[in-house]
């Protein structure tokens, strides 16, 4: 009797508002679970790799249903917890269930067919240049991807070429599927079994001997010299090592062929970080002791405990002390950090603790690497991968046995994806996760955001508090640098203070280290005619364009626009055009004239593109070759110096001037953790932020360290107007090429939710930047309640938002939902 047909509801990494639904093939109707990879066509010729969402025995698309390709798995790669958190994700946050999953596997888990070129027939009459070229190109390979055909035709942008060949039928068309992930593959050279004994090579040396074979002779004694061989051992070393001494193959190839090495293809992984040997936590201090013990008390009771812990209080010894615990109950944690700044110093430091038991997971490994860390995960072999540091994607791993989940500096914004979406917060997935699957929660931050300390204060987290630096470090010395009063003396050195500079040169001669905060990269950030007050502006943003001095580029910063300098005003003409600001590139460059005997390096998103270039320049600074860096916000998170006598805020009231509800909570954070790299050993740490304002009342409770000061007069103000923690907020921005429709479609959207919101929507109004990529830019914002936010209401008006722009007039419109944002 015939197997009944079945049918798999498979998600898609596509913005698709369903899943779509396969029909399984009955020859693999047996092998089909939940959570496994299959190969599926999407439209006329497109495969696409898929998750099977849900197997069903019947479905109203039956009929419709085209048959499933073929399974890349034997077991499924994702859990079933995982899909029930991507659905949440998508819910929660306004997306599609196929937008999480682009966002939270690995891109070589996701497989996309590649199109193919295959001429029909042979030459014929009539073809021009270009289409005997690749005529002749293809006869010669066979097939062609588009990758290839550009380069054989010497062209940009070959499409109406190849669409009109195909028209004429001279060109199909063939897709094919491709794993992108490899298992790394190493060579290795063995010594051969029938080597085991002295005699065995001391016969073979002789031979060697005879026959001249010097460099056979050489290499035989450098691989048993590195192999440490003794009688009767293995031994073996990749083939790389020998061909980077200067051998060559045919002499590796020479001792193969007498049988005294063996070549052996194996797999291995591509994540050195497991060689390191583990060794005992650290002792506590009573305060940190005192800690532990109320957030061993608080997770059991409430699940979810915020620390709240001064800079250098010695968070992360509490965080390894609880880590130890978990594995020994046999559970995994995850230890979430906002940036991969943060992951290279905290790695050495827990890689001392927990050894091959650590895995990391961020977008500065490859591809490749990060599958190896989710294929490791997903075996859930004991002692391996049982604690992962990572970003926020690292939340999307799928554990087996979780028991805990540290978020360090929880009040950061890195935590937010901003595009594409899920626009997810991985601090709030984390506690979704805890309150889903009893997993514990452990907050972390000297600053924690207001919402956070909003929730501890009234008992939906457990509040524990560390009020001392650990060690007796004190907490630094905080001034004021009125930049006023420097004008006016004219100690001002460009855009160093006088008390700034003596500072500086007062830590140098202690042997001390520097840090100098500006959030803002490159030279210059305008360029200005003196006499009209022209700027140049990108073509593509509402936005000047930031001048970088070593490629000698105008940039812009939000769409990557790049333009030589302009010699002159394109406005009026004139040559007076002078450089107005300042960002870390040009910092750099003074700060080196002042001292130039001092050793100086940047930490900026130009300086760390590479994949090690964060090692290479938070190693310098720790080991001393470096004395003053200079950084953007990546120097503020968490870092821990032993050295840094002395920390400059440069311009502390652009921050405060930003114009958002959350700037002056961002302002004190930001000022309080780059502060706080300041004397954390015995020196006490001196900090200078220079102010046009030191009046202003954010600074005086930056100076005195007070939180909880700020905390009361910024909640008040929180509650008076309507934002989180007391209202949630949800932000529409709709875009398009030509302002008049993006205009009358956030109007139109406005109409459609107006009846349900009533005075709970804003806008549309114009964004700070209203013209990004070419894409025009209008803003709603929503207010909801903390009901309305979890509940169908919320739904209903991202059911009506999205149904306002399905007139043809608005369908050419990009909808940008950002719920929570930040």
């Amino acid at each position: 009797m015939a197997e009944p047909t079945r049918y798999a509801e498979v998600i898609l990494p596509q913005a698709l508002p369903r899943l779509l639904t396969y029909r399984i093939p009955a020859d693999m109707s047996h092998a089909a679970q939940v959570g496994m990879r299959v190969v599926v066509p999407l439209g006329r010729k497109k495969l696409i790799t898929g998750i099977i969402r849900n197997i069903l025995e019947e479905s109203e698309f039956a009929q419709d249903a085209k048959d499933i390709d073929s399974f890349l798995d034997d077991l499924p790669i994702v859990r079933e917890w995982q899909l029930r958190q991507w659905e949440w994700v998508a819910d929660y946050y306004g997306c599609f269930v196929g937008e999480v999953m682009a966002v939270a596997l690995p891109a070589a888990l996701k497989l996309s067919s590649e199109t193919w070129y295959v001429w029909v027939g042979e030459e014929e009459e009539g073809l021009n240049d270009q289409e005997t070229r690749l005529f002749e190109a293809m006869r010669t390979r066979g097939r062609m991807n588009i990758d290839e055909v550009m380069t054989a035709l010497d062209v940009r942008n070959p499409h109406a070429l190849l669409k009109r060949l195909i028209a004429s039928g001279r060109l199909k068309t063939e897709e094919e599927v491709r794993e992108k992930f490899k298992p790394k593959v190493v060579e290795f050279m063995v010594l051969h079994p029938s080597m085991t004994d002295d005699a065995s090579l001391r016969s073979v040396f002789d031979e060697l001997e005879k026959s001249r074979a010097v460099k056979q002779s050489e290499l035989l004694m450098y691989f048993l010299s590195i192999t440490k061989w003794i009688s009767g051992a293995h031994a073996e070393c990749p083939r790389s090592v020998l061909l980077k001494q200067g051998y060559s193959g045919s002499v590796i190839q020479g001792l193969i062929d007498r049988s005294v090495l063996i070549q052996e293809s194996r797999e291995v992984g591509r994540l050195t970080s497991n060689q390191i040997a583990s060794e005992a936590t650290h002792g506590l201090s009573d305060a940190q002791q005192r800690a532990l013990e109320e957030i061993r008390v608080g997770l059991s009771t409430q699940q979810v405990a915020l620390l709240h812990g001064v800079t250098s209080s010695g968070k992360t010894e509490i965080y390894s002390a609880l880590i130890e615990e978990r594995i020994a109950l046999g559970q995994q944690v995850l230890f979430l950090v906002p940036e991969i700044a943060l992951t290279t110093q905290l790695i050495h430091r827990l890689q001392r603790f927990f050894g091959k038991r650590l895995g990391v997971y961020h977008s500065g490994y490859n591809q490749q690497e990060r599958t190896e860390v989710w294929n490791m995960v997903l075996a859930n072999r004991p002692g391996e991968c049982d604690v992962i540091i990572g970003a926020r994607s690292s939340i999307f791993l799928p554990f087996s046995r979780l028991g805990l989940i540290i978020v360090d500096e929880e009040h950061e914004q890195s935590y937010k994806q901003h595009d594409p979406a899920p626009r997810y917060h991985a601090r709030d997935l984390a506690l979704w996760m805890g309150r889903q699957d009893g997993i514990h929660v452990l907050l972390g931050s000297a600053t924690p955001s207001i919402e956070s300390y909003w929730n501890a204060i009234h008992g939906r987290y457990h509040l524990v508090t560390i009020t001392e630096r650990f060690g007796g470090a004190q907490l630094p010395e905080i001034r004021l640098c009125d930049l006023r009063k420097e004008i006016k003396a004219k100690t001002l050195r460009g855009g160093f203070s006088g008390m700034l500079l003596d500072e500086i040169e007062v830590a140098l001669k202690e042997g001390g280290q520097v840090i100098l905060f500006q959030n803002r990269r490159g030279y210059s950030p305008l360029w200005e005619c003196q006499s009209c007050g022209w700027v140049p502006e990108c073509t593509r943003c509402d936005v000047s364009m930031t001048y970088h001095k070593a490629a000698h580029q105008l940039k812009c910063h939000y769409c990557g626009y790049i333009t030589a300098p302009v010699p002159e005003c394109l406005a009026c003409g004139s040559m007076d055009m002078k450089m107005l600001g300042f960002g870390t590139e040009k910092i750099e460059e003074e700060i080196q004239e002042v001292f130039p005997d001092a050793r100086i390096q940047r930490m900026d998103l130009d300086t760390t593109r590479g994949k090690s270039s964060y090692q290479r320049i938070i190693q310098d600074f720790e080991e001393g070759v470096t004395q003053i860096l200079v950084g953007t916000q990546m120097v503020t998170k968490g870092l821990d110096f032993n050295r840094v006598h002395l920390v400059g805020i440069l311009n502390s009231d652009r921050m405060m001037s930003f114009p958002d509800f959350r700037s002056m909570e961002r302002s004190f954070q930001t000022m309080m953790q780059v502060a706080g790299r300041a004397g954390r050993r015995e020196q006490i740490g001196k900090v200078i932020i220079q102010t046009y304002n030191p009046e202003h009342w954010l600074l005086g409770l930056v100076k005195e360290s007070d939180y909880s000061a700020f905390y009361e007069r910024e909640i008040k103000e929180r509650h008076l107007h309507g934002y989180p923690p007391f209202m949630r907020l949800m932000r529409v921005v709709v875009k398009h090429k030509e302002d008049a429709i993006a205009s009358q479609a956030a109007n139109l959207i406005r109409q459609h939710v107006l009846p349900a919101m009533n005075e709970f929507v804003l806008g549309p109004e114009k964004p700070y930047i209203s013209r990004v990529n070419n894409y025009y830019l209008y803003e709603l914002l929503f207010r909801f309640t903390r009901q309305q936010m979890a509940g169908d209401f919320k739904r209903e008006m991202l059911y009506r938002i999205r149904r306002a722009l399905t007139h043809p007039q608005f369908r050419s419109c990009r909808l940008h939902i950002d719920v929570d944002p930040m």
